[in-house]
């Protein structure tokens, strides 16, 4: 185990110091962020002045030596625009995103989990063959899309949930949360919505091909000729190990759900990572943008320690070993 944790953290240094050098050069390349930053009327001279003192005056790579020189003791940079700490301003953004990424993916697992259940117990029913194609919505279905829609509808329409932003929020252990008042459940309700839509409809059929596949197995053969009771088969023979490709999808579309919350958040006008990412990136805000992906590599690669974890704990075949 010890073995196992060690050549991840290393694989997780290796991808956060490539991750950094891909965007480093990558937004250095997008354009000057002097365009935006300082009048148009001011002579070359004020320009030099505030190139050197943004250190933009140095070849990207000095710059990118100095970033991290500076990364290693925890300094992302400051923000061009904010005069802040880049990741300031990303951990400020982050209990909004991750709020609304553990509801959209409780939903998706409350709604699909169970129906894809259904789907794949039942396959020839009506029921099941109807929520199976409406499955296809979410695979079609564009996120800027669904999120217009649900804002005209719920929002202007009918009026009954707020359009945008995130609503009254109370501190819990000194993080704002929307889930603590009943102004901010209306808020969040309609952008954790559209952010699970894709990821139910990816878990129902998930769910229904493992369940599918689960009942072909010869333990379940057995477990109906011993003459058990449906229930317990389906819920402690099927289910059980259903749970090992559930927990690992899951896991892995949590982080997707945190990286790609972009949209949803720039359309609802929540104040997460992702809208504070496109904001950074019209304003060519290099350290901010930075930042916000070595943040989101780092979740994506704890999230995906905690899912091989998991998985060892769920399957008991799988051993983590110290060699590979």
């Amino acid at each position: 185990m010890s073995g196992f944790m060690i050549r991840r953290l290393i694989q997780a240094l290796l991808v956060l110091l490539t991750m950094s050098a891909l965007v480093f050069v990558a937004v250095f390349a997008i354009g000057d962020p002097l365009a935006l930053l300082v009048d148009p009327q001011a002579d070359r001279h004020d320009i030099a002045r505030v190139r050197a003192g943004l250190g933009l005056d140095q070849p990207w790579w000095v710059q990118y030596a100095r970033f991290v020189g500076a990364m290693a003791h925890g300094d992302l940079g400051r923000s061009f625009v904010h005069g802040e700490p880049a990741i300031r301003l990303v951990l400020e953004r982050m209990p909004a995103t991750l709020e609304l990424a553990v509801a959209a993916l409780l939903i998706a697992l409350l709604v699909g989990v169970p129906l894809g259940l259904w789907v794949g117990l039942q396959p020839r029913s009506w029921s099941a063959r109807l929520i199976d194609a409406l499955s296809l919505l979410g695979f079609s279905l564009p996120t800027f899309w669904v999120g217009m829609m649900f804002i005209m509808l719920f929002g202007v329409w009918l009026g009954w949930l707020p359009t945008g932003g995130r609503g009254e929020t109370t501190l819990w252990l000194g993080i704002p949360l929307s889930i603590g008042s009943l102004d901010g459940w209306r808020h969040l309700l309609l952008p954790a919505l559209t952010l699970a839509l894709f990821k139910c409809s990816l878990l129902l059929r998930l769910t229904a091909s493992a369940t599918r596949e689960a009942l072909r197995q010869d333990y379940v053969r057995f477990a109906r000729a011993r003459g058990l009771h449906p229930a317990r088969i389906v819920f402690v023979h099927v289910f059980k190990n259903i749970l090992i490709p559930i927990v690992t999808v899951s896991g892995l579309e949590f982080g997707s759900l945190i990286a790609f919350a972009v949209v949803t958040e720039t359309v609802f006008a929540w104040p997460g990572m992702g809208k504070l990412l496109i904001e950074a990136i019209g304003q060519l805000d290099r350290p901010v943008v930075v930042a916000y992906l070595l943040v989101t590599v780092t979740l994506f690669v704890t999230i995906n320690l905690v899912v091989d974890l998991l998985y060892a704990l769920l399957d008991p075949r799988v051993r983590l070993r110290s060699r590979p």
